[in-house]
């Protein structure tokens, strides 16, 4: 492409201004930028997603600007974020906007993160009231540069949900808090409802889609979480599409069980920008339905596997399922158990 610059007088086009304007702004994946462009595959007819732009949507929209917060929806570009922000369901991401992990899937800005604001759990809580939630997912960047990974502002966060909206169930989708001990400890300690933490994908794949993570560790955190808190709900999703075999994913879900996770989450991988990694594949809607009769066969509560399942996608109503599976699994019966 041939760029023309009109240099009459030194006034330069509204063009050219949009592109030094953009030039201007920190580079969302300075690690990426040098990387070759991926071109994606093109999506097939079952990825269909609803645009957002309804009247309830703004409303999200605006009491999320107005608390000054950020949400995964946006950060990660979810490509739910037009359906659940018509539910007011948004999921709140702590800690800033900027993680300190570089993943190759990953849309969230990376770089040096601000330090911590002492009122984002005021200003979330206030939010989760007034959005009327029932059951809200609080998740955060990567905060490497933490001593405690965030744990303590995660605990903070519980807090204060638990005051200003004392019926809604809280599920955490947290970070790994590689090399921060006794942070897992501190968010347990605060007991969110559902404890979410992500493999992402299969420990082949670990090296080029989450080189910052380590496989074995997460599933570690996983299994301490049960050990910590036996009745707590656990969760894990993955990603499929990036090259990974059946055999790893069902080798996985195994592993999964034996750390005692209740709930798994299997979705599309879908690539935010050329620079980030290449979609390998699109698995169909049958191959997602095998793989959650599979699942449910291995012994897990709850199962969501779909091309647009995401970790927060429907969060209420498969909370609602976790209940209901473990009282009929503990009593036989389909009311919830009192410690549920």
């Amino acid at each position: 492409m041939v760029t023309v610059i009109n240099t009459i007088n030194n006034h330069s086009t509204p063009a050219s201004k949009g592109r030094a304007d953009e030039a201007a702004q920190p580079v969302r994946h300075p690690e990426k930028r040098n990387r070759p462009d991926a071109i994606p595959l093109r999506k097939p007819d079952w990825i269909r997603v609803k645009a957002p732009g309804s009247r309830e949507w703004a409303k999200t929209k605006a009491i999320v600007k107005e608390h000054n917060l950020h949400t995964v929806c946006e950060e990660a570009a979810c490509p739910n974020i037009g359906e659940c922000w018509e539910k007011r369901h948004a999921t709140m991401m702590i800690m800033g906007e900027i993680c300190t992990r570089a993943c190759a899937f990953c849309n969230v800005r990376t770089g040096l993160p601000l330090p911590l604001d002492d009122s984002e759990p005021t200003r979330v809580a206030d939010a989760v009231a007034k959005l009327g939630l029932n059951h809200v997912v609080i998740t955060s960047v990567d905060r490497d540069d933490l001593g405690d990974g965030g744990a303590v502002h995660f605990a903070s966060v519980i807090t204060a949900i638990r005051k200003a909206a004392p019926d809604t169930t809280i599920e955490v989708l947290t970070p790994d808090f590689l090399r921060k001990e006794g942070a897992l400890e501190i968010v347990v300690a605060a007991k969110p409802d559902v404890f979410n933490h992500n493999l992402e994908t299969v420990p082949s794949l670990y090296l080029d889609i989450r080189p910052g993570a380590r496989y074995f560790h997460s599933l570690r955190l996983l299994q301490k979480v049960k050990e910590l808190d036996p009745m707590m709900f656990t969760k894990s999703g993955i990603m499929v599409g990036l090259g990974e075999e059946r055999k790893e994913v069902l080798q996985l879900m195994d592993d999964l069980r034996s750390a005692e996770v209740d709930f798994i989450t299997i979705g599309q991988y879908l690539q935010p920008t050329l620079k980030h990694a290449v979609i390998d594949r699109f698995v169909t809607p049958e191959e997602f339905n095998s793989l959650e009769q599979v699942a449910y066969a291995k012994g897990f509560l709850k199962a969501s596997c779909s091309p647009l399942t995401r970790s927060s996608h429907h969060a209420g109503e498969d909370f609602s399922d976790l209940v209901a599976a473990r009282a009929k699994k503990l009593t036989g019966s389909s009311e919830p158990t009192p410690n549920a």
